[in-house]
C-alpha cells in the first residue's frame, strides 16, 4: 500500500503488526475445576447484546522494549448498526502509534477489506512515516497479535459477564496487564516463526497495493 513509499525511509523504525477480533457477552469454551461427574455450567443470555471490536498492534524494534497498543469500540445490539470498526479507527490507532514511538512506522497486517480499501490507501499515502506490507492471504499463525487474542479469549473462558459495558472493562484490564509483559510479547513474536535478518531493501507494488516479499523483507521462516 502506498505503492511509491521509500522503504528505505523505514530504517530504524518500529516493524507493527496489527490484527482485529471481536468479544461478545457469550464466552469462549474453556476448562476449569468440578466436582468428579458433575460438568460445570455457565448461565448465559442468549438474547443479541451487542459487540465489542478491538484492534491491537504490537510494535517492535530490535534493542527498543516491545510495545502493545489497542483500540476498542463498543457495538450495542440493533439492527443497521455498524458491527465493526472502519479505516478512520485503525488510522487513530496507527497515528498514536506513531506519536507514541516518535519514529517511523512499518506496519504489516493482513488483507482486511477496510486495509485494502480506497480510502485506506489515500489515509496512508497521507503519511511520509508509514510504509505498509500486506501479509500472505490465509496467513494467521504469522501474526503474533493472534496470540495476544488467544490469551485474552483464554483468560475470559467460563466467565459470563451481565452488560457490554463489563465485558469492555475486562478486556482493557487484560490488555493493560500485557502491556507491562514485553517479554511476553516477544514470545508472542517468536512463536510466529518469523525473524527479522536485515533492513527492509525495498518495495514491491502488487497492483498498487505493497506485498510482501520473501526475498525483500527477509523474514526468517520464508
Amino acid at each position: 500500500m502506498g505503492g511509491g513509499k521509500r522503504a528505505g525511509a523505514a530504517c530504524g523504525g518500529y516493524v507493527c503488526f496489527e490484527d482485529e477480533a471481536g468479544f461478545t457477552r457469550r464466552p469462549p469454551r474453556g476448562r476449569t475445576w468440578g466436582r468428579r461427574g458433575v460438568t460445570p455450567v455457565v448461565t448465559i443470555s442468549g438474547r443479541r447484546s451487542g459487540r465489542l471490536s478491538v484492534a491491537g498492534l504490537i510494535a517492535m524494534r530490535p534493542g527498543s522494549r516491545t510495545r502493545l497498543c489497542h483500540r476498542l469500540r463498543s457495538h450495542p445490539a440493533g439492527k443497521g448498526t455498524r458491527r465493526s470498526m472502519g479505516e478512520q479507527d485503525f488510522i487513530a490507532l496507527i497515528d498514536g502509534v506513531h506519536q507514541l514511538v516518535r519514529a517511523p512506522v512499518v506496519l504489516v497486517w493482513d488483507r482486511l477489506n477496510t486495509h485494502v480499501s480506497r480510502r485506506m490507501r489515500h489515509l496512508v499515502a497521507e503519511r511520509e512515516w508509514l510504509t505498509v506490507f500486506l501479509l500472505p492471504a490465509c496467513s494467521p499463525d504469522l501474526n503474533p497479535v493472534e496470540w495476544v487474542w488467544a490469551h485474552v479469549k483464554r483468560s475470559l473462558a467460563s466467565l459470563a459477564v451481565m452488560a457490554l459495558g463489563q465485558l469492555e472493562t475486562l478486556v482493557r484490564n487484560r490488555l493493560k496487564r500485557l502491556q507491562y509483559r514485553p517479554h511476553t510479547l516477544d514470545g508472542f513474536i517468536a512463536g510466529t516463526g518469523l525473524t527479522l535478518l536485515e533492513q527492509l531493501s525495498r518495495v514491491c507494488p502488487v497492483n498498487g497495493v505493497t506485498g510482501l516479499v520473501a526475498d525483500e523483507v527477509r523474514f526468517g521462516c520464508w
